[in-house]
């Protein structure tokens, strides 16, 4: 790490700067400490420290915050702001030949070089974006072959006509999906010396199962363990579960798994119309599946931060976890409450 700036003051960022400053007056006004001691503990000239303590006393905290020289002209003007944030939210930096999808301070100071020929620092750069309502954060990865016009005419059209459908045969919408999970799944954090990866020692057996669930907007959540690869014949045996004992006819939506479309399914479900209908969810969008959340919250927040010793150890704790969740049906119903899965709570007369 390059902390070349502790002997150079003019190269830490002016926001930086700003709490240095707050930081060294509040040491000398309210802890006592002498402007030389602090000049020297801050690898800056007393000439500073007197300089800031002069500005407090005048203006306040306020008042220590950076600002350009009088007369200096904007190198960051509104209308390349207006682009900044424009480039940041409609394109990557690979349409200006940049090798990731990701944009830094960095890159985005080379392209206001390149594109308006304005020279200024990463931490410019951020405080541009800041004032934009910009943050750095996590993205969401999506594939690049999904059809978003699939996705607009499934939420405006498809949806609300199977809403319709279900309100006229008297029918639930339950949303299904599957997950594999394994003895060795992990998740979470934990805490140890800084610099130095804590180590926890786990059981390293390969193994797992495949869970398959639904869920409804009522909070319902149905679920089987399957030890193997679910196919055609494995699902049907979940279908079958799902209907048998229920009173009112039930409506799936599915993602575009192989033996979803089986001819063994389709043929099942057929030949159990009254009972059950089975309709597919956009390509390549799980974030509209409200039924993804399960996995979330079995994998990430239960199995992958327990201590799981065996496949055996898992499957009772998959049990547990499943069983618990079944049971919180106001977590169930919370899983519709996303901005991605709304539209499956919403009533079509």
């Amino acid at each position: 790490m390059n902390i070349d700036w502790l002997d150079d003051g003019r190269k830490i960022p002016d926001d930086v700067m700003f709490h240095i400053r707050i930081m060294a007056v509040h040491a000398v006004r309210v802890l006592d400490f002498s402007p030389e001691l602090i000049a020297t503990a801050y690898h800056f000239n007393r000439t500073c420290i007197y300089r800031w303590l002069k500005q407090y006393d005048e203006g306040g905290y306020d008042a220590l915050e950076s600002r350009m020289p009088p007369g200096a002209e904007l190198s960051i003007t509104a209308e390349i702001d207006n682009w900044l944030k424009q480039t940041v939210l409609t394109s990557t930096p690979t349409v200006f030949g940049y090798d990731t999808n990701l944009w830094t301070s960095t890159i985005l100071a080379d392209l206001l070089k390149k594109e308006f020929n304005v020279e200024v620092s990463e931490s410019t750069v951020r405080l541009h974006l800041k004032a934009q309502n910009l943050t750095c954060q996590k993205p969401e990865y999506q594939d690049v072959k999904r059809d978003e016009n699939e996705i607009e005419y499934f939420l405006h059209n498809k949806f609300p006509r199977i809403q319709r459908l279900a309100n006229k045969i008297g029918a639930d919408i339950g949303f299904e999906d599957e997950a594999g999970v394994g003895v060795m799944t992990r998740h979470g954090r934990t805490w140890g010396l800084k610099g130095r990866t804590p180590v926890v020692k786990v059981s390293m057996q390969r193994g797992g199962y495949n869970v398959l669930s639904t869920v409804t907007a009522e909070g319902e959540l149905n679920y089987t363990i399957k030890d193997g690869t679910i196919n055609g014949g494995r699902y049907i045996e979940f279908l079958v579960e799902l209907i048998s004992n229920r009173s009112t006819p039930l409506i799936l939506l599915v993602d575009h798994a192989t033996f979803h479309g089986s001819k063994q399914v389709r043929d099942f479900v057929r030949a159990h119309r009254s009972q059950l209908r089975v309709f597919f969810l956009p390509k390549r969008a799980p974030e509209f599946n409200p039924d993804e959340q399960v996995w979330n919250e079995i994998k990430n927040n239960h199995i992958g931060k327990q201590a799981v010793k065996n496949k055996q150890d898992l499957k009772e704790r998959l049990v547990s976890a499943l069983d618990a969740l079944q049971k919180n049906t106001k977590r169930v119903i919370s899983f519709f409450s996303l901005p991605d899965t709304l539209y499956a709570c919403s009533n079509v007369p």
